[in-house]
């Protein structure tokens, strides 16, 4: 190679070097995947399951979001932490943070709020193991969802507390153990261990499942009430509901089938009370599809598949690493 091509190659390596480095210099949030909404990007999820040593190995996953099922698997809120430890120690992402983000499901449902209220412990425990987010299912009415999210929250947290919300039910000393997996003091922790976009420099994300026949009549309602981030209309759940249950098994592994006229109307209506409140919103795509659920709007991308991800990454121009 002359001095010249040696030249070039230099100064083509600086400028493509400067340019990544502008495109995209570091984690801005503990996060990721407020990071990437914020910046008009879609997320994709994969699963997230058992202790220590699988937490280790998802610590490198091509997904932004792990979903943990606590709702149908085992409620083990020690092997929850230890999944979330081995996700640390697995660490940091190739963008850079210190963990993907992780939302749990749990086997509480949003039935009423005094079912909620009662069973606040499980909010509280899962949100102490250092997980970035929780996902209610079976939301039926906006009181258990506004329960829900009080439980979630600190009260020395205060947005939107009087107006529509009351204060918080987390209380002081179960910060150490999240502290530590979110890589910051348990003093910061207090600050940012609340719930977005609510409070802008929340680091928590609370999701809405209206997938049944008793939440949906309300969607519009439980979408308004102040804390959510993401809704959904559970597929699966809204099959069998309606009396689909082959539908619910086979719901996103048999393309081009022509789904049921209940299914897609409770579609619809979750996703257009999901827009008016200006709410993120969580759907299936394949490959085939995954470009027109984007163009959709749908930004937080369910089934697990990572080749769906690659093309809808490149799609939306994504420049953080993955």
């Amino acid at each position: 190679m002359n001095r010249l091509a040696i030249l070039f190659f230099a100064t083509f390596c600086t400028i493509a070097s400067y340019a990544a480095d502008v495109a995209y210099s570091g984690p801005k949030r503990i996060n990721k995947v407020i990071e990437l909404l914020e910046a008009g990007q879609p997320v994709y999820y994969d699963y997230g399951r058992g202790g220590y040593n699988e937490g280790k190995a998802a610590a490198q996953t091509w997904a932004d979001l792990l979903m943990y099922d606590m709702e149908g698997a085992a409620l083990d809120f020690t092997q929850l932490r230890e999944f979330m430890r081995g996700l640390a120690d697995g660490g940091p992402t190739k963008s850079g943070h210190r963990t993907p983000a992780v939302i749990v499901t749990l086997p509480l449902y949003g039935l009423d709020a005094t079912t909620v209220k009662s069973n606040h412990w499980m909010i509280q425990q899962a949100l102490a193991a250092g997980v970035h987010g929780l996902h209610i299912c079976h939301a039926r009415n906006p009181e258990a969802v506004a329960m829900f999210v009080r439980a979630a929250r600190y009260e020395v947290n205060r947005q939107a507390v009087g107006a529509g919300l009351e204060e918080g039910l987390r209380m002081f000393g179960a910060h150490e153990f999240a502290s530590k997996i979110w890589g910051i003091s348990p003093r910061e922790y207090y600050k940012v261990a609340d719930v977005w976009p609510l409070n802008p420099k929340g680091e928590i994300m609370i999701g809405v499942k209206i997938e049944d026949r008793t939440g949906l009549p309300h969607a519009k309602a439980i979408a308004r009430v102040p804390g959510l981030s993401f809704a959904e209309w559970g597929p699966r759940d809204t099959s069998y509901a309606n009396g689909y249950l082959d539908v619910a098994f086979d719901y996103g592994r048999k393309p081009g089938v022509a789904q049921p006229p209940e299914l897609m109307t409770a579609a619809k209506r979750v996703i257009a009370a999901a827009k008016a409140a200006k709410l993120h919103i969580l759907d299936n795509a394949r490959t085939e599809d995954i470009v027109s659920q984007l163009d959709a709007g749908i930004d937080i991308i369910a089934g697990g598949a990572k080749e769906v991800a690659e093309i809808g990454r490149r799609h939306t121009g994504r420049t953080m690493p993955w």
